[in-house]
């Protein structure tokens, strides 16, 4: 099996999770869990330098933080899967007492959650924080962030933005899930955020986009090239652009599904449109 078939059979995968972890519950948030499936995947399976286990300090290796901690059951699958706990806790998706929350937290100690992250907009200062730690502890490894196009109307992050470039913080690599859509709908018609790569550049970022953001070769090829431009003095900005719901074509293209769980019937058709054919690992 090929590298790109065994990231497309992983992918698949997560996706038969996360319809299933919102249904079994009636909650949570598909739509952008889905839209950056490929992207988790090639991250967690490919890209980091990560140690087995989970050490909360993180040093001697590359670190990821979620800022859009809505989309957790993406995030949940894929540490599961990579790892990081047991997949079958998969099932206890926001119900009672479970280390699984609707948004990540780090009061219960679940494996690779570092910082809560159920208020939106707040990432990009705790990547940044990261980021000054590693240089701090002569630590050449590298901090990932994944951020939300609508998160980004939120202003704390533009101040982080400032301060990053101001401080030459060029061990970072934060992505933009750029789906174009946000819980009331289309992000140009909620609060239009214009030319987002003229921004960053403006604010002294380097930034680059990946145009085909659910491809799994065009993630690798455009996270390489995003890790190449590390430790030139500019911290790193990826515009993602995915399609939020992909890979269930009820939920494409659409804000309907930011929040929304499938019933019975959605459910089947959901998995019946993302049969595993590398063979089933499921719960």
């Amino acid at each position: 099996m090929s590298n790109t078939q065994h990231l497309q059979n992983f992918s698949t995968q997560v996706r038969r999770d996360i319809l299933r972890m919102v249904h079994a519950v009636n909650s949570g948030h598909p739509g952008g869990s889905l839209g950056c499936t490929e992207f988790f995947t090639v991250l967690y399976q490919q890209l980091m330098d990560r140690k087995p286990g989970f050490d909360m300090n993180g040093i001697g290796e590359d670190l990821f933080f979620l800022s859009n901690g809505h989309i957790s059951p993406v995030f949940y699958s894929v540490l599961a899967r990579s790892g990081y706990f047991p997949v079958a806790e998969l099932a206890t998706f926001r119900k009672l007492n479970t280390r699984l929350q609707g948004h990540p937290t780090t009061h219960e100690g679940l494996p690779g959650v570092r910082v809560a992250s159920g208020s939106l907009g707040q990432g990009m200062s705790v990547a940044i924080g990261a980021a000054q730690a590693k240089k701090l502890n002569n630590d050449n490894h590298l901090i990932y962030s994944l951020h939300g196009d609508g998160e980004l109307q939120e202003g704390q992050n533009w101040e982080a933005i400032m301060y990053a470039s101001a401080k030459k913080i060029d061990n970072l690599i934060a992505t933009v899930d750029l789906n174009g859509q946000q819980i009331d709908g289309p992000t140009d018609e909620v609060l239009s955020m214009g030319n987002l790569k003229a921004k960053f550049e403006a604010f002294d970022w380097d930034v680059l986009e990946i145009k085909e953001g659910n491809d799994i070769d065009s993630i690798i090829k455009g996270m390489e090239e995003a890790k190449s431009r590390t430790g030139k003095g500019k911290p790193v900005c990826v515009l993602l652009h995915t399609i939020m719901g992909h890979g269930v074509d009820f939920m494409m293209h659409t804000h309907a599904w930011h929040g929304k769980a499938p019933n019975d019937e959605q459910l089947a058709i959901g998995l019946a449109q993302n049969y595993n054919t590398g063979g089933e690992l499921d719960y």
